[in-house]
């Protein structure tokens, strides 16, 4: 695709560099564009109806209710191009490995749970118009994801056959998972809110990769967050973060539930949420090999596996799924030497 017509009507003609950044695990190619001594980043992808393109909607959801996300300067609905402000190269995922403890990452790890109180809450309360309260995540969606993981890892990966009566038991499982999630109170999701997506500018947090915002649980991104596949965090690290976001939502969601707000339950769905999210990014991990031979994603796939199991363990009833993962070798495998 020929964007230099786009760009250069932008800088008027003047002269301009541009560099391919490193894509992710999506079809979107980005580029950062220099100029002097100011830089943007281009972002390519089909074209798009600007009224009803979702990116641009969550963005301009956000942006309003004071969520911290990249500016738009410029569009172009037909080639499928927007240019957005420069956030630059530092994520929350590489602030972490660079610091000498969890302990220096901490303050990053605040700014992100704070701007998840204002995607969950004030912009779910903020009900003008915006894609992410069109989509949801139901027992479909969240069932789907699982038997993502279930075709790509177990059947795909690893070859492992079910029995009719595993299979059977399985998927009573993995159904009995789904509509407990689905069963709870949705609030705007980010849907991917990984230290990936989070990126460090002039040490602000800002939030990117948001166009699959929809309504679910608020545990979804509280897992992506903090039993992150590409970032280790501790237990405790885990718990202390936790705590703080419920501190901060407290007074949501006492206002938003009539017979009042259990730690219990919310732990428990937590726990359930861990389950489901981690083994859909085992399926995604898988996919990107399964489908297309690309490897660099697999070192991720043992760890998030033993956050599944971990998870696992506190649900009897779910004896099955963890057996399966035992008798497949999934856990066992090394599957840097595929």
């Amino acid at each position: 695709m020929d964007f230099h017509r786009f760009l250069k009507s932008f800088f008027d003609s003047s002269p301009y560099r541009i560099y391919q950044l490193a894509g992710d695990a999506s079809n979107r190619r980005y580029y950062r564009v220099i100029k002097e001594n100011q830089s943007w980043v281009l972002m390519v992808w089909e074209p798009f109806e600007a009224t009803s393109y979702p990116f641009l909607s969550v963005q301009s959801h956000f942006l309003k209710n004071k969520v911290r996300v990249p500016q738009v300067i410029k569009i172009s609905p037909e080639e499928g191009l927007v240019l957005l402000e420069d956030l630059g190269d530092l994520t929350l995922e590489r602030r972490f490995w660079e610091s000498q403890s969890e302990e220096a990452s901490w303050s990053f790890y605040q700014k992100a749970i704070e701007e998840l109180i204002k995607i969950h809450f004030v912009s779910t309360l903020d009900r003008s118009d915006c894609s992410a309260f069109k989509i949801q995540f139901d027992t479909e969606k969240f069932l789907w994801e699982m038997n993502y993981g279930l075709d790509n890892l177990i059947k795909g990966i690893l070859q492992f056959e079910l029995s009719e009566t595993q299979s059977k038991e399985l998927q009573n499982s993995f159904l009995d998972i789904c509509q407990k999630l689905d069963h709870e109170p949705k609030w705007i999701s980010h849907r991917d809110y990984h230290s990936r997506n989070l990126m460090i500018k002039f040490d602000d947090l800002r939030v990117i990769d948001f166009q699959d915002a929809r309504l679910g649980p608020i545990q979804y991104d509280l897992v992506s967050l903090l039993r992150d596949s590409y970032v280790n965090l501790s237990e405790d690290f885990g718990d202390r973060a936790l705590n703080y976001y419920l501190q901060l939502a407290e007074p949501f969601l006492k206002k938003s539930t009539a017979s009042g707000f259990s730690h219990g339950h919310f732990q428990k769905i937590y726990e359930i949420q861990s389950i489901q999210r981690c083994f859909k990014a085992c399926g995604s991990f898988s996919s990107f090999y399964f489908q297309r031979q690309d490897t660099r994603y697999l070192k991720y796939i043992s760890g998030t596996l033993k956050k599944v199991l971990k998870s696992l363990i506190q649900f009897p009833e779910y004896k099955v799924f963890s057996d399966v993962l035992m008798e497949s070798g999934a856990l066992d495998k090394n599957y840097e030497t595929l």
